[in-house]
């Protein structure tokens, strides 16, 4: 029989005795740390990276706030559908509303159209400013076949 199998643990004594702990070894976290990145120095450099991440997250949205707040001084320009007349089948008064601020000019497109909905008429109208800040605007639209309605299209300021 031999020595390893007359000890109590058999032939696994010696491997009990290499992981048996040992005060000048380092503790099996710190080995695996070091090994896999998980250290102290590893976890100050996630934090750092993720303040900077926070931070650029914040200069971005307060960027982007600043940016729109600047923004809304501009003017927009609304416009409604009134009504609209069939005069012929080449022609049709359209009628609607335009509110822009004081003072600047606005552009809209206006169009008829056929049952089928298509575009039979189309115009762009240049509205000069006003010193009012709704201004009621009627125009001709000429027509390639008969239509059924008249509308705005889009506006816009110029």
């Amino acid at each position: 029989m031999s020595e390893d199998e007359r000890s109590e643990d058999g032939p696994f004594a010696a491997a009990s005795e290499a992981l048996a702990p040992s005060s000048t070894r380092p503790p099996a976290s710190t080995v695996r740390g070091e090994r896999y990145g998980d250290t102290a120095k590893s976890r100050g450099r996630g934090r750092l990276i993720a303040l900077a991440f926070g931070a650029a997250v914040v200069v971005v949205i307060g960027s982007w706030v600043v940016w729109a707040g600047l923004d809304s001084s501009r003017s927009t320009v609304n416009a409604q559908d009134k009504g609209h007349v069939i005069v012929s089948n080449t022609r049709v008064d359209v009628t609607f509303d335009v509110s822009v601020d004081r003072g600047i000019a606005t552009a809209c497109a206006v169009q008829a159209q056929n049952e089928q909905h298509a575009v039979v008429g189309w115009k762009v109208v240049d509205i000069p400013a006003s010193t009012e800040r709704d201004q009621e605007v009627t125009t001709t639209v000429l027509t390639t076949e008969p239509a059924v309605t008249g509308l705005i299209y889009s506006c816009w300021l110029t």
